[in-house]
């Protein structure tokens, strides 16, 4: 089931990210790298968005009730919202530490936090495509913004290599590089919650962009009998699953029994063939 796929997906995200954000704070605060703790700062951050978007999965993947017909998908999009806003806060915490480092004396970070970020690097961005194929396949918004999360930390790691990078092997007068690196990672994280912003806000207005679907939906009334075809035809995702709107057209002739029939058994074979698809509203048009 999608959501039981979901929810393993997030505890996965959940534990990767406590683990490293323990091993990035104790390696940052031993080995004197301000980039590093902001990285775990970063990461700890992970940890409650990915809790986040496990309560929020859960609660979206509950069936429709008397208050809510159309179930409780739209909670994954305000999710998404809620990492945004946590991001950003993030970022700016992140911001104004290294701002007020860089104006203090430094001492330049051990080399051995190289290796630890390169190690991080590649644990964040394999999540990142493991999160993000999980998300396609089944079509989460909040898995989505949490697979950019992840990408987002994998980039702030990149980021803390290169300013510990400079420190180090530049020696005296460059100190500075890791807060630096620190700053220039809050600005990449706010730009990571724009990328994650946008599909959220598009899902929430019910934006147009569903092409390729409702292309099949129309291909499969054409297998449908006593279907002569079809007009409008809209799709409106909650969640991980799908509305259709349809208008169908069939012989004026023929009873309305008989047009209920058909429009029965075209949405039959469109929640058939299309299993996401959660429901489809059919309105029966006669063939001028």
């Amino acid at each position: 089931m999608d959501s039981e796929k979901a929810q393993e997906t997030s505890r996965i995200s959940i534990v990767v990210n406590l683990c490293l954000a323990i091993i990035k704070g104790v390696v940052g605060y031993l080995g004197n790298s301000h980039a590093l703790i902001a990285d775990a700062v970063e990461s700890t951050a992970d940890v409650f968005s990915s809790i986040i978007v496990l309560f929020g999965i859960k609660y979206a993947s509950l069936p429709p009730d008397e208050n809510h017909p159309y179930g409780h998908g739209k909670a994954e999009p305000l999710i998404s919202f809620a990492i945004v806003i946590f991001l950003i806060l993030v970022a700016a915490g992140i911001a104004y530490q290294a701002v007020l480092n860089i104006s203090s004396p430094q001492e330049i970070p051990e080399v051995y936090t190289l290796w630890v970020l390169v190690a991080v690097i590649i644990i964040k961005e394999s999540i990142f495509r493991f999160v993000k194929k999980r998300s396609d396949e089944i079509g989460s918004t909040a898995l989505l913004a949490d697979a950019w999360h992840h990408r987002a930390d994998a980039m702030t790691s990149l980021i803390a290599f290169v300013g510990i990078s400079v420190a180090i092997y530049m020696g005296e007068g460059f100190e500075a590089a890791d807060d630096w690196a620190a700053l220039f990672a809050s600005v990449l994280i706010v730009f990571n919650a724009a990328i994650i912003f946008r599909p959220a806000m598009q899902e929430l207005m019910d934006e147009h962009l569903y092409d390729d679907r409702i292309i099949e939906i129309r291909e499969i009334a054409k297998r449908v009998d006593g279907v002569m075809g079809t007009e409008k035809c809209f799709m409106r995702k909650t969640g991980m699953r799908y509305h259709v709107d349809l208008h169908l057209i069939v012989d004026g002739n023929i009873s309305v029994r008989a047009g209920h029939d058909i429009a029965h058994e075209l949405k039959r074979a469109i929640r058939k063939k299309m299993p996401e698809v959660l429901d489809v509203l059919i309105h029966v048009e006669p063939q001028d």
